[in-house]
């Protein structure tokens, strides 16, 4: 079957969701060729919506060939990675015998989800995981296909900012007070780790980097209590004489909790701040480091 009318591309990226405003400039400026769909197709992007539950290839005949294509939406359960790749393959002539081709075909990235690390304490890329959770699931069969997870921490990075999470993920003093560490990573330095990956598979042939998971952040793990304490602060340059009442509380919080758990200081040390995220692998991995930081915001 035809593959459509557009050009091969390096990358195909299934989703020009919230980290394509991100990965666009990254791709401009090391001129890598690359096509985006959406589901309605605006913004000279391509119309496409994967549906795991039909077997109508004609949405997939109009996608272009590519060397790597990144899936940035969730796929839950058994079933749905390989129903993806298959519908690819079969409207690109990468099967052999029926069966998806992985020496003929592109190479699969997944955006997934930190939150399948569910051990209190350090995890990195090879720790155990919830085998139970649907998105675990979904990646662990994308992976026996051959593709390269990217586990990503808390997304961050222009309209989306942390300090702004404060009120909803800790309405009252309880909420805080369970409060451990914060991971993140902002959509550049994602943009960055996809583009290591293209150039890290193409010019070093780290075939290392693909039929695995890898956990994406930023490298810190940060005391949520500090952060908010640092939040709620009056900051240089601020020439009002009143704090918001808002603001009072939640540092009346943070200060309660640490007499009553007698900490003496902030950030609080390490042991206490339950499941943390060790990130260094795939850093070392596509040989960058993250370029971007909360510290001092």
């Amino acid at each position: 079957m035809e593959s459509g009318n557009r050009s091969k591309v390096t990358l195909l990226i299934l989703g020009g969701g919230w980290t394509y405003q991100f990965l666009q400039p990254v791709l401009e400026t090391e001129k890598i060729t690359y096509a985006a769909t959406t589901t309605t197709g605006h913004d000279n992007t391509i119309a496409f919506k994967f549906d795991p539950n039909s077997d109508d290839l004609e949405a997939f005949k109009i996608l272009p060939d590519a060397d790597f294509i990144l899936i940035t939406f969730p796929l839950r359960g058994r079933g749905p990675s390989t129903k993806l790749l298959s519908m690819y393959h079969k409207t690109h002539d990468h099967t052999s015998n029926g069966e998806i081709s992985k020496e003929r075909g592109p190479k699969w990235i997944q955006f997934g989800s930190t939150g399948i690390y569910t051990h209190s304490g350090w995890s990195d890329e090879s720790s155990p995981i919830d085998d139970a959770n649907e998105r675990a699931i979904a990646e662990m069969e994308l992976i026996e296909l051959g593709g390269c997870v990217m586990n990503l921490a808390g997304l961050y990075g222009g309209s989306r900012q942390p300090k702004n999470w404060v009120s909803r993920v800790a309405k009252s003093k309880e909420q805080l007070a369970a409060k451990g560490a914060l991971h993140l990573i902002h959509g550049r330095d994602v943009a960055r780790g996809v583009v290591g990956i293209l150039k890290s598979e193409g010019d070093h042939g780290q075939a290392k980097l693909f039929g695995r998971r890898w956990i994406v952040a930023d490298g810190v793990s940060y005391d949520w209590w500090a952060l908010v304490w640092n939040w709620m602060g009056k900051q240089e340059g601020d020439d009002s004489n009143e704090t918001s009442e808002e603001k009072v509380k939640y540092r009346s919080w943070v200060s309660e909790l640490l007499r009553e758990q007698n900490i003496k200081g902030l950030p609080r040390d390490m042991e206490l701040l339950g499941r943390k995220l060790d990130a260094r692998g795939f850093w070392h991995a596509i040989g960058i480091l993250p370029e971007m930081s909360i510290t001092g915001s």
